[in-house]
């Protein structure tokens, strides 16, 4: 499987009970099963996470 857009947004997370990586990003009924059909092309959500942002303002 390729990595798709969701392993890079902010808002992916992962869950330690359940082992698996969900979306935090309150969703509605068609934007979720968009998300289970891993159609995310086009995500209004998408956050791209950047760790090292932080770092970069700090400097």
């Amino acid at each position: 499987m390729g990595k798709t857009a969701c392993e890079s947004c902010a808002n992916y997370a992962y869950d330690p009970e359940s082992d698996c990586m969900y979306c935090e990003a309150e969703l509605d009924e068609d934007e979720m099963m968009r998300f289970l059909s891993s159609s995310t092309d086009d995500c209004p959500y998408y956050n791209f996470y950047d760790e090292y942002g932080i770092v970069r303002k700090q400097n």
